[in-house]
């Protein structure tokens, strides 16, 4: 793990002022790809995800949100770093919070819809769970949609399947629980070292359409039962 960090701070400015905002695609099934997708098809009007030195981020510039997405995994807290918000703010981002940089999605997403967005992606890690059913609850408040993508959910507990349960799309990191009592809810899964569940139908139909504009070749079958493993593919599970 901190080889990973010292690599990235490294090569990529991770938690810098010089971090670079890369828009290639990292990660073939990954919430930042798929949103971006997703705001280039008028799919979602906005997407609220969490960059380093910024926290909380609102935007519906798809170039933005992959280059804060490409290369980052889950940050439970940071500090503000002003070229990072700067760089943000200049690209049609809106940092939640200049000072604090605060990681806090129900917020985003209340702000979004303030905002006029109807229709929101938003990205919740697993330390946050809770805020998924913030968010659902959110949606029946405000008469608006979100798509909810739970990440980074390696160290979910039991106590967050209930709430990542009600997300629309969840990766299983490398996580058993996300497996055994995610992975068997779900409607569609794409990947088999890190799978990507779709528990929702507006889920599945979000997944579909990112997989419509995918360029690779890809194999598709029918199952009676999720999650599909094979032997000896994958991560070593918590």
């Amino acid at each position: 793990m901190q080889n990973s960090v010292e690599r990235k701070i490294r090569e990529f400015g991770f938690c810098c002022e010089n971090r670079e905002f890369s828009l290639d695609p990292i990660v073939a099934y990954g919430a930042s790809e798929m949103m971006s997708l997703w705001l280039d098809k008028h799919l979602i009007d906005c997407a609220v995800v969490v960059c380093e030195g910024a926290g909380t981020v609102m935007t519906d510039n798809a170039k933005l949100v992959q280059g804060i997405g490409a290369r980052l995994t889950g940050i439970i807290k940071t500090s503000p770093i002003r070229k990072v918000i700067k760089y943000i703010e200049k690209n049609g981002g809106k940092v939640l919070d200049k000072t604090a940089t605060p990681i806090d999605q129900v917020e985003g997403v209340r702000q979004a819809f303030s905002a006029g967005s109807k229709r929101v992606a938003v990205s919740v890690a697993s330390f946050q769970s809770k805020a998924i059913s913030g968010i659902r609850q959110l949606e029946k408040t405000e008469r608006k949609e979100a798509v909810v993508f739970s990440v980074c959910n390696t160290l979910a507990k039991d106590v967050d399947v209930k709430h990542i349960i009600k997300a629309d799309i969840a990766c299983a990191s490398a996580s058993k629980i996300l497996r055994n009592q995610v992975g068997s809810k779900a409607l569609l899964q794409v990947g088999i070292t890190i799978p990507v569940y779709a528990l929702t139908q507006k889920g599945k139909e979000m997944v579909l359409a990112y997989l419509e504009a995918f360029k690779d070749k890809l194999v598709v079958f029918r199952t009676s039962r999720l999650p599909y493993e094979a032997k000896e593919k994958g991560p070593v599970l918590t």
